[in-house]
């Protein structure tokens, strides 16, 4: 029996490092709150489509690498992250077979959990006010998933990531 070697597997760790890049990348002032979550896409993208190669493990390092990026209070990030990861993989699924207009509103609804989740964590320590605005980068990015999705599918195929 021939066994299945991994094709290709740091092709979704040189994503991760881009999404990272993009996550820091500067933006003028005005639409710094409307911010896409890069690695939560590139996230909830992999835990849908490779779930035996990203986990929970991988959103947890990548968050708390998020984390020392931003300067935030280590393991804010990380737990959004996680909590990201857990839902995707829990509706893993139902969501390979729905259309992609039902994805984005089911990653709608992940990303605004996880942003809610993050507002509370700042309420708790003190770093921001409670404010709604919170949710428009999980908005920005549901509306992103399509292209994330597509591209990053084309990806698979071209460089047969398995």
């Amino acid at each position: 029996m021939a066994s299945t070697r991994s094709r290709n597997g740091w092709i979704i760790w040189l994503t991760f490092a881009i999404g990272l890049l993009l996550s820091i990348s500067p933006m003028p002032q005005f639409m710094e709150i409307l911010r896409p979550l890069w690695l939560a896409l590139l996230l909830a993208f992999w835990a849908l489509y490779m779930p035996h190669k990203v986990g929970m493990v991988t959103a947890f390092c990548l968050g708390l690498a998020e984390d020392v990026l931003y300067g935030t209070l280590l393991g804010q990030n990380a737990l959004t992250l996680t909590l990201i990861t857990f839902l995707v993989l829990s509706l893993q699924q139902r969501l390979r077979v729905f259309p992609m207009w039902q994805q984005c509103l089911v990653l709608l609804v992940v990303f605004g959990l996880a942003q809610l989740a993050q507002l509370w964590l700042s309420a708790l320590t003190g770093n921001r006010q409670p404010t709604l605005a919170l949710v428009l980068p999980g908005v920005v990015s549901a509306l992103l998933w399509p292209w994330v999705s597509y591209g990053l599918r084309g990806l698979c195929r071209r460089f047969k990531i398995n």
